[in-house]
């Protein structure tokens, strides 16, 4: 449904990699790097992924994942390194201002799970590293 946002999910006990596409309508696809001594460690970088464009996005293992549907309808695949480990997954706050993920829609649809994340410093104990 359009403007329905999930995320930022992440695996921290079985850390999956994920080839994401779409296979009907679009989105945009959000990756956090999550690894603390990574240099990157905080920073996003975000595609969008369509049916009309044919692309794949790969997110490595150690990042959060979320996205938000910018069709009427989206259909999304995910091919995935690790089996799924409920007790293993964790989140953060999707519009955490520390992050500044610049998401296309500003007043999105949200799941309760994901309203209740916690901003990325709470998690990780530190802001992230500037870019």
């Amino acid at each position: 449904m359009r403007n329905t946002l999930r995320g930022l999910h992440y695996q921290w006990r079985r850390p999956q990699g994920k080839l994401v596409q779409v296979v009907d309508g679009e989105i945009f696809d959000v990756a956090v790097d999550i690894r603390p001594e990574s240099p990157t460690f905080g920073h996003w970088e975000g595609v969008h992924l369509s049916a009309d464009n044919f692309r794949q996005y790969w997110i490595p293992g150690g990042f959060a994942h979320g996205f938000c549907v910018l069709s009427d309808i989206a259909v999304v695949e995910y091919k995935c390194t690790e089996v799924y480990d409920a007790g293993g997954e964790a989140g953060l706050l999707w519009n955490d201002p520390d992050l500044g993920i610049d998401w296309p829609v500003k007043d999105p649809i949200l799941s309760p799970k994901d309203q209740a994340q916690k901003r990325f410093a709470e998690v990780f104990g530190r802001k992230p590293a500037k870019a």
